[in-house]
């Protein structure tokens, strides 16, 4: 197995959490030009009076900084020990399509039901990526 093959799944991943990185300013830019904050509606974070349309995108762009951690940190340890395998670039990009369409959905219509439904798939894929890489180990 090519063990790059697991690079490209977290490549995904990054470029996901930057693009929602940059929703991020487009929004606070929108919403000031719109006259609906100002910019001390953001000197500590974000104050009640931000619209959630604006609040949104940062939410989901600290959501992708928080579980994705151990997804980037189980690849790279899959990558460096060379225990990739085609089970695992197959869980790693499930991962990554299911937070796309969790984020797509926080972003979007924001369901919480359809949004929790892909959050704990994503889990899911997780935790198989971290057990076969603890089965795998040694190997």
């Amino acid at each position: 197995m090519n063990q790059i093959a697991i690079l490209y799944p977290v490549i995904a991943m990054a470029a996901l959490t930057f693009i929602v990185l940059l929703l991020i300013p487009y929004q606070r830019f929108r919403a000031v030009i719109r006259k609906q904050v100002v910019a001390d509606d953001f000197k500590f974070g974000e104050s009640g009076s931000v619209p959630p349309a604006v609040c949104i995108p940062n939410r989901n762009y600290m959501n992708l900084l928080e579980l994705p951690l151990l997804f980037y940190v189980g690849c790279l340890v899959m990558f460096v020990t060379q225990a990739v395998t085609p089970v695992a670039v197959g869980l790693a990009w499930a991962y990554v399509a299911l937070r796309s369409v969790h984020s797509l959905i926080h972003l979007t219509y924001n369901n919480v039901v359809h949004r929790l439904a892909f959050f704990a798939l994503s889990n899911v894929a997780l935790v198989a990526l971290w057990i076969l890489l603890v089965t795998n180990m040694g190997k």
